[in-house]
């Protein structure tokens, strides 16, 4: 009987060997791809900014990072901070679940304006803004409508018509979205807000532009 019970469990046990390696080599491999995302992430952000301080802190493991670049130079932004949340790649257990919870990762940048911008505006994907996105705090008060970006359909909420034709204007140099997700414009905060779906290579392609606008839309 002891054979017997020996001969039944021994392939069970090299399954789970087998089993417990695949798990730990794909706990390494997802570990660096996080590691690559934020790093190819934040390093374009710097790149784009150029900030004359920097500090970055890890928020939650392989998934979180946090970057607070400093302006001290005259110009209309003082301060940005950005927030990277990553699919747990290292845990392939859980990513399955995590991918129809969060489908990607997501990068949010919050500028800081010396100057108020000229009223309220928002241009935020549909999709994203039916599936978890943000809701727009002040909708009841902003005029709106429907707009095609690239090959995604967009809201553009406006306070004002300046602010209605500074976001045309941007689409129309910038015909691609790209990972571009929403931009807001938060004049009482003296903020802007991005949410982007970081992808190497892309996210200082995509950035630079919107950064260049918003030093437009305050300069004018």
């Amino acid at each position: 009987m002891v054979e017997h019970g020996h001969i039944v469990t021994q392939p069970l046990f090299l399954l789970f060997i087998a089993f417990s390696c695949i798990l730990t080599m794909g706990y390494f491999w997802g570990r660096r791809e996080n590691k690559r995302v934020f790093l190819s992430a934040f390093g374009d952000l710097v790149d784009v900014v150029r900030p004359d301080d920097q500090t970055f802190t890890n928020i939650g493991g392989v998934v979180g990072y946090h970057a607070n670049l400093l302006i001290k130079t005259k110009g209309p932004v003082s301060q940005i901070d950005a927030t990277i949340t990553l699919l747990p790649r290292h845990s392939w257990l859980y990513m399955p679940i995590s991918k129809l919870i969060m489908k990607h990762d997501r990068l949010f940048i919050t500028v800081y304006l010396r100057h108020r911008p000229p009223g309220e505006a928002h241009l935020i994907e549909e999709k994203y803004a039916g599936f978890r996105g943000p809701k727009i705090r002040n909708a009841h008060r902003l005029d709106r409508r429907e707009i095609r970006w690239g090959t995604h359909d967009f809201s553009l909420y406006y306070e004002t018509i300046k602010m209605h034709d500074n976001l045309l204007k941007f689409i129309d140099h910038k015909p691609d979205p790209g990972i571009i997700r929403h931009i807001a414009i938060v004049s009482d905060q003296r903020k802007c807000f991005i949410f982007m779906i970081p992808r190497k290579g892309q996210v200082k392609k995509d950035l630079a532009p919107i950064y260049r606008w918003i030093a437009s839309v305050i300069e004018n």
